[in-house]
């Protein structure tokens, strides 16, 4: 047997599992830590008989180091060594290794806690940080310290942030594998790739078989790979070269064919996602090429919908890459972005938990009995809003009751390990005589398409379920794909068996909308008036087709799948929906919804009784008798939102509050004087408005009332009093004029009068009670401002002999003294003063 990296750490490693409940062991790429550890601990005694459980989060990556570890021993899977995942067990009495993927730990843990079965839970690449793997070593470590303390944990990973991990598990020792990796030359792109990467690729794809060996591409999905896959094709290669395409949704054959070493004397190219960074070694790889991008799953808890978001890699995923190149022998990297645009990646990836749909993660720890989710110890506790979210959905699916725990139909639903909306449905179904359509449509909202070159042109979901049901290669003028077909079958077929379904189950495939609806209640959608393509969804969200659909032609539609993107998310898969005949088996959907708001359009309280579902309106008809007090409410309501000005102000009930709130300015009592802002008003409507409104229902009726009333009431009588003397409205000036002052302009009144008016006079008039002097804006004969001041005696002194000169020449027949202040003040010119 070969001597890995990995061996030289074992006996640290044995030692720290022997004496501590938890460890981890951090090894690099190739050290060989998923296949010597679960082998290496089997006879310990500490483990005491028990089985090993090593889980893996790709489903590939599980197979693989079962197999492998199983022909060290010189046996096959499913002996020593085996292995479980979804719809798939290789496991015998005699197994006590097992390879398990993401959400089958949590399953064994919520039927045996204690897992009593097995000694040591190994947690492999653990630095992927899934949704699953946060979710079972959560759960595991309870498992430690409610029912197993002897149950021991390992965290393994090549780029995982040890030291907070192990502050998690009680400061549980780290142990470190130098490891074993050849020497791997990068290369980085001269310059940023703009536009598709695919030409990139290829370019670095025939500078690269100029060096020895096969070649590992890395791209962010399945339409990346087939574009490069014809470009490749395409391009006549030499002989001796052969393509695989490897992502997660090929068959197990064709995967485990893109893994297998190359004939003799053939070179392979691999084109693959995400799935080939960890767990694998591919016979062969001596060349990597990294396009540097990743596609990652965002769950936004605004709309309830995950998208696929392409991104940038991470570092420590670029490095995982890397190291693929060099894991048997030294090898050769292509990094299609700049070293500068390296230092600018992120370090490491988010974890799943942070961006993923919380869906079934709140379930089980509903199941669990986890009422509050800081019961549990997390290295990153889920975000509160899409968790909420969440059990929001679960408690409309009928999988938590009122007081968030979990029903006998949520038990249920977990047991199915499906998403809880496919689980529903497929639930909801089987008592209607259609458990098997459901199970095909899990299936195939599970996989990816099964009509090939559809894009957008037709989102119905029965035209798929035609496809899967047909032995033709065609439909519609469409192209089924048979290998995807067949898989959907597969995956169908044993739910249907799990169920005790009878494949006859199918019902017409016009009931398939209903069955969608089931799952996707939020997601029924009503087309809008005079629009062929935009629909209303339950759940208040609009969305559209992006092209011509001939479902956009229906009424009412359950969505499937949308593209979270734009104001608009698109329609991806939908179908036709009966909302009738559905209501009639889902009564509780729909609430009777007394409406009494305002409405902007029409500047009147609307007053109506709504039969809606959700944010549908099914059913709209006037409210007889609305409760006075809620019509008073939103009307008063919509003045807030119409602003002030909707009220009946004269200019005269303006200069009224700008008085008040001078003195309120002015009175070193303020406190005792009412806040008459627009915005303190807007703020307490209810308090002053209110009685001044009742039995008004629109802004027309609003114009007629006493706004001047109501505003004074908020004066008492003795503050009236006190209005009048601290902020008179108009002032006699010494030509025995009476002018009004302008409380409106600013801080301080204004008064406006002519300057002759005010021949004689050296004082300022003065309001608030003689504390405060007007801003004097004085005016020439034709009542144009020629100085605005504070301090008229100051004016006289400095200023009027320049202003007299000026003015004299302007308005001759006015009279203009060398000395103002002993001439006579007045309102007329010198014809009239003279005589």
């Amino acid at each position: 047997m070969e001597r890995l990296p990995i061996e030289e750490a074992l006996p640290r490693l044995r030692l720290a599992l022997r004496d501590h409940r938890a460890a981890l062991l951090a090894a690099p790429p190739g050290a060989g830590k998923t296949t010597r550890v679960p082998l290496a601990v089997l006879q310990d005694c500490w483990l005491g008989g028990r089985k090993v459980m090593m889980l893996e989060p790709r489903r590939l990556a599980a197979r693989a180091a079962a197999r492998y570890m199983a022909q060290m021993l010189d046996e096959s899977v499913g002996r020593t060594v085996g292995y479980r995942m979804r719809l798939e067990t290789r496991v015998g009495p005699e197994t006590k290794i097992e390879v398990i993927t993401d959400g089958i730990l949590t399953s064994m843990l919520q039927h045996d806690p204690s897992l009593a079965s097995y000694g040591l839970v190994i947690f492999d690449e653990f630095h992927e940080r899934s949704l699953q793997g946060d979710l079972g070593l959560a759960l595991a470590r309870e498992s430690q310290r409610l029912f197993r303390p002897e149950l021991r944990l390992l965290i393994m990973s090549a780029t995982l942030d040890c030291a907070a991990v192990s502050r998690l598990l009680d400061d549980a020792p780290i142990i470190a594998s130098e490891g074993r990796s050849h020497r791997v030359v990068t290369f980085y792109a001269d310059r940023p790739v703009n536009g598709p990467i695919e030409p990139a690729v290829v370019s670095a794809i025939s500078r690269a078989l100029r060096e020895p060996g096969s070649i590992l591409v890395f791209l962010p999905g399945m339409a990346e790979i087939r574009r490069v896959e014809r470009r490749l094709t395409e391009a006549n290669l030499a002989g001796g070269i052969e393509i695989y395409p490897l992502h997660g949704d090929l068959p197990q054959e064709t995967q485990e064919a893109a893994i297998s070493p190359a004939p003799p004397g053939w070179r392979k190219i691999v084109l693959a996602t995400s799935i080939a960074e960890t767990s694998l070694t591919i016979e062969g790889i001596r060349v990597v090429i990294d396009a540097g991008l990743m596609r990652v799953p965002r769950f936004n808890p605004r709309t309830g919908l995950t998208r696929l978001e392409t991104v940038r890699v991470t570092q420590d995923a670029a490095d995982q890459r890397r190291g693929r190149a060099g894991r048997l022998e030294p090898g050769v990297c292509y990094r299609l972005w700049t070293e500068a645009e390296h230092q600018a990646l992120l370090p490491r990836r988010a974890a799943e938990i942070l961006e993923a749909d919380l869906a079934s993660f709140a379930l089980e720890l509903a199941v669990w009995g986890a009422g509050d989710v800081l019961e549990l110890t997390w290295l990153d506790p889920p975000p509160s809003g899409a968790l909420a979210q969440a059990r929001q959905l679960l408690a409309r699916l009928g999988a938590l009751d009122e007081a968030g725990a979990v029903t006998t139909h949520g038990r249920q639903l977990a047991d199915l390990a499906l998403h809880p909306r496919l689980a529903h449905m497929i639930l909801k179904a089987m008592p209607l005589g259609q458990g098997a359509a459901a199970c095909d449509i899990a299936a195939l909202l599970g996989e990816r398409d099964v009509l090939q070159g559809l894009g957008s042109r037709n989102a119905d979901l029965r035209i798929r379920l035609e496809a899967l049901h047909r032995a033709t290669n065609g439909i519609h003028g469409l192209t089924v794909n048979r290998a995807v077909s067949r898989h959907i079958e597969q995956v169908a077929s044993q739910w249907r068996r799990q169920l005790g379904i009878e494949a006859s189950q199918r019902g017409p495939i016009d009931s398939i909308g209903l069955l969608l609806a089931l799952a996707y209640p939020d997601r029924v959608a009503q087309r809008q008036p005079g629009s062929d393509r935009r629909y209303l969804l339950a759940n208040g969200r609009g969305a559209s087709f992006a092209d011509e659909d001939p479902l956009a032609q229906k009424d009412y539609l359950a969505v499937a799948q949308l593209d979270d993107s734009g104001q608009w998310p698109r329609i991806l898969l939908a179908a036709p929906l009966a909302l009738k005949e559905f209501l009639e088996r889902e009564p509780d959907l729909t609430k009777t919804v007394d409406l009494v708001a305002w409405d902007d359009e029409t500047g009147t309280v609307l007053a109506r009784r709504r039969r809606q579902f959700g944010e549908l309106v099914l059913e709209d008809r006037p409210l007889p008798n609305p409760d006075p007090a809620e019509v008073t409410a939103a009307l008063l309501s919509g003045i807030r939102r119409t602003g002030l000005s909707c009220l009946p102000w004269s200019k005269e009930l303006r200069q009224w509050q700008a008085r008040v709130l001078f003195v309120r300015r002015a009175d070193r009592e303020a406190a005792r004087w009412p806040d008459l802002s627009d915005q303190a008003l807007l703020d307490t409507l209810e308090t002053w408005l209110n009685p001044f409104v009742q039995g008004m229902r629109s802004l027309l009726h609003v114009r007629e009332l006493d706004l001047t009333g109501a505003l004074q009431s908020m004066l008492s009588w003795a503050q009236r009093k006190d209005l009048d003397r601290l902020a008179p409205t108009h002032l006699t000036v010494p030509s025995g004029s009476v002018i009004r002052l302008d409380y409106e302009a600013g801080e301080q009144p204004v008064l406006a009068v002519k300057l002759q008016e005010m021949f004689g006079s050296r004082e300022t008039p003065v309001v608030g009670g003689g504390a405060v002097p007007v801003m004097l804006h004085l005016l020439s004969p034709a009542g144009r401002p020629v100085q605005v001041t504070r301090d008229l005696a100051s004016f006289w002194e400095s200023t009027y002999q320049e202003v007299k000169k000026e003015l004299r020449g302007r308005y001759p027949k006015h009279p203009w003294p060398d000395d103002p202040l002993k001439a006579e003040p007045t309102r007329r010119t010198k014809r009239f003063t003279t005589r």
